[in-house]
C-alpha cells in the first residue's frame, strides 16, 4: 500500500467516523476527539488530515450532500409526471431516515449557524439548493404541457422546494406526508394548480390611494 493510498483511506474513514457522529448527535454535540475514537485513529493524526472540526465535519456534509443529489435524482427521473416526482420527493425525505437528504435538512433546520459554519458557501443555502435541484423538472413539465409555458420556471421552482420542505418538517393535521396517496392526493389539488395559475394574472400591484 503506497502512502498516498494510506492517506485516502484514513481520510475515508475519518469522514466515516463524522457522518456516524453526525447522525447519532448532531454538529454541536459531536467532538474532534469522538470522530477519532470511532475511526480508531489519535487525535494527532486525526489532525494530520482535518485542520479542526469545521473542515472535517464540513467534509461529512459535502459528501452527503453530493451524495444526495445523485441519489434523488437517479429515484425521480423515471417517473412520469411533476406530481409524482414532488410525492416521491416528500414521502422519501420522511420515511427514509438513513437517507443522506433526511440528514442534511435536519442538520441544517435544527442547526443552521453550525451547518453553515462547516458546509462552507457551495451548501449553505437550502431554499436555493432545494429549488435548483426542482429546476430541471419543473422545465421538463413545461416541455411536457404538464404546466404551462408562461410559468416562471425559476419563482415556480422555488415554490415547489418552499413546500416540499414545509410537507417534510411542519406537522399538520389533515395529512400525513409519509402516505404516498394522501401527498400525491393533496400535490394534485393544490400544487399543481398554482402551477398553472398565470403570473400576469396575479401581479401585485400596490392600491391607488382614493383622492
Amino acid at each position: 500500500m503506497t502512502t498516498r493510498t494510506a492517506r485516502r483511506s484514513v481520510r475515508d474513514r475519518l469522514t466515516d467516523a463524522a457522518e456516524s457522529c453526525l447522525r447519532a448527535k448532531g454538529i454541536r454535540a459531536t467532538t474532534v476527539s469522538e470522530v477519532a475514537e470511532v475511526a480508531r485513529v489519535s487525535r494527532g493524526w486525526l489532525y494530520r488530515h482535518f485542520p479542526d472540526k469545521a473542515s472535517l465535519l464540513g467534509a461529512a456534509i459535502v459528501r452527503l450532500n453530493e451524495a444526495w443529489w445523485s441519489e434523488v435524482h437517479a429515484m425521480l427521473e423515471p417517473l412520469d409526471g411533476l406530481d409524482q416526482q414532488i410525492t416521491k420527493g416528500v414521502v422519501n425525505a420522511r420515511t427514509a431516515y438513513d437517507d443522506p437528504g433526511t440528514l442534511l435538512m435536519r442538520l441544517r433546520m435544527d442547526e443552521p449557524e453550525e451547518f453553515a459554519a462547516c458546509a462552507g458557501a457551495g451548501v449553505q443555502g437550502l431554499v436555493p439548493d432545494l429549488a435548483a435541484f426542482w429546476r430541471r423538472y419543473v422545465t421538463a413539465a413545461v416541455s411536457t404541457g404538464e404546466t404551462p409555458p408562461y410559468t416562471r420556471i425559476d419563482e415556480a421552482s422555488e415554490w415547489v422546494a418552499r413546500v416540499v420542505i414545509s410537507l417534510v418538517t411542519v406537522p399538520g393535521d389533515t395529512l400525513d406526508p409519509s402516505n404516498p396517496d394522501q401527498v400525491r392526493a393533496h400535490i394534485r389539488r393544490y400544487v399543481m394548480p398554482g402551477l398553472k395559475a398565470d403570473p400576469a394574472q396575479t401581479e401585485w400591484a400596490p392600491a391607488r390611494a382614493e383622492g
